[in-house]
Formats: structure tokens, C-alpha cells, sequence
């Protein structure tokens, strides 16, 4: 986000895709998780910036442009009730905030048809992260759109902490020694927060997280034009 600062209303609408993308994710979390059976009807499903927000999340988000939410132990979700119900609850944070930012995507392509199909069909979301030099009302809706949009597809990459790891543990049916090694290096031992650190901060002229997320993201611009 801090290399949008040269475009302040991108940069104050960031900073809000960010913040909605970690209550969509908890939200739809919770809810699922209570939906399927794996946690308590009371549990509030309300943003808790103790339980939702990673600080080393909030650094990739200001460095890089994007970050990721506190994480959900495999641990924290039970599989006696079938391990589709359990990835339910990991891939529901992400698939809420690409459903957001899709539709705030197709907003600005319905709205601002004449720019919305030049941008679209030439930025990658690392772009769109960095600021772009558009009227004040296309920068908040493109930026929003594409915050949430980062936020989800980041998210599902199958690395610690992110919920994309859940999936894939409970997508085998008894994850054998070399996820087990995995889980280890990566959870236990925070390498994989190292890794998505040092993807955020290197290059610096245009981090590795952003060409992870233009190669993720490039459909789900294009899909509008």
C-alpha cells in the first residue's frame, strides 16, 4: 500500500479493502463454521482485532500491498464431521472476499465503461495496488474491487498461515509425512511467514507478491473488459 501514497484516494481505499477483507474473511468463517456444525451458534461473528488481525499480515499489506488475516490452525477445525466441511470453513474467507471484489469490479466496468476497458485489459492487480492515476470515484471503486480481490486470492495459496493450506490438509484424506514435514517448517516454525515477508519486501521495485497475484488475478480482470 505505501507505493500508492503518490495517489491518496488509492491509498485511503486500499487501506478500507484491506480492513473489509479481513471482516469478510472472519465472517464468513465463523458463519460457515457454525453452519456446518464445527462451532457454537453463539460465537459472534464479528471482526476481533485480537483473533483476525496478523501484524506480519499488516506489514506484507503496507510493503507489498496486500496481506493476510490471523491464521486458522488446521487444528482449530475439527474433521469428525468430514474433512469437506472442514476445508468449507477454510475456503469460505477467501471465495467471500473474490465474490466482493468481483462485483465491485463489474461495478466500475458498468459505470466506467470508457476507462474501465483500457485499465482492465492492461493492469495487473500489482498495478492497480501500486495507485493508479484515475478521476477520484474510478480510484475507490477499482481499488476496493481490487484490494478484496487480492486479499481472497492471496489467501488461497496453500502456504502457512494462509487458508489456503487448510484446503489442501483437508483435502487429503490422512496427510502423510511430507505435509507433516511441511506443517512443521512452515507453521510451526513461521518459515512460511518468512517467505511471504520476504516476497512482499523483494524486489523491491515490484515485490514478488504482486507478480504471485498478477499471475492469480489476470481472469478475474480480464473476465470485464
Amino acid at each position: 500500500m505505501l507505493f500508492a501514497l503518490g495517489e491518496p484516494v488509492a491509498f485511503v481505499a486500499l487501506l478500507i479493502a484491506f480492513l473489509l477483507g479481513l471482516a469478510l474473511r472472519a465472517i464468513a468463517i465463523r458463519f460457515t463454521a457454525r453452519t456446518v456444525g464445527l462451532a457454537e451458534r453463539r460465537v459472534s461473528l464479528r471482526l476481533s482485532p485480537r483473533e483476525d488481525i496478523d501484524p506480519f499480515g499488516a506489514v506484507a499489506a503496507a510493503v507489498g500491498g496486500m496481506g493476510w488475516g490471523k491464521q486458522l490452525s488446521v487444528d482449530e477445525v475439527p474433521r469428525y464431521r468430514g474433512r469437506g466441511r472442514a476445508a468449507a470453513v477454510f475456503i469460505a474467507g477467501p471465495i467471500a472476499c473474490i465474490l466482493a471484489g468481483e462485483l465491485l469490479i463489474a461495478a466500475y466496468a458498468l459505470v466506467f465503461p470508457d476507462t474501465a476497458e483500457f485499465v482492465l485489459a492492461n493492469a495487473g492487480i500489482g498495478d492497480i495496488l501500486r495507485g493508479v492515476n484515475l478521476p477520484a470515484a474510478q480510484q475507490i471503486v477499482l481499488s476496493l474491487g481490487v484490494g478484496l480481490l487480492a486479499f481472497g486470492l492471496l489467501a488461497l495459496i496453500p502456504i502457512p498461515p494462509l487458508d489456503g493450506f487448510g484446503i489442501l490438509w483437508n483435502a487429503l484424506r490422512r496427510p502423510a509425512a511430507g505435509m507433516q514435514w511441511m506443517r512443521l517448517w512452515l507453521e510451526d516454525k513461521n518459515i512460511g511467514v518468512l517467505l511471504l515477508l520476504i516476497f512482499a519486501f523483494f524486489p523491491t521495485g515490484y515485490p514478488l507478491l504482486n507478480m504471485v497475484l498478477d499471475f492469480l488475478g489476470v481472469l478475474f480482470l480480464r473476465v470485464w473488459v
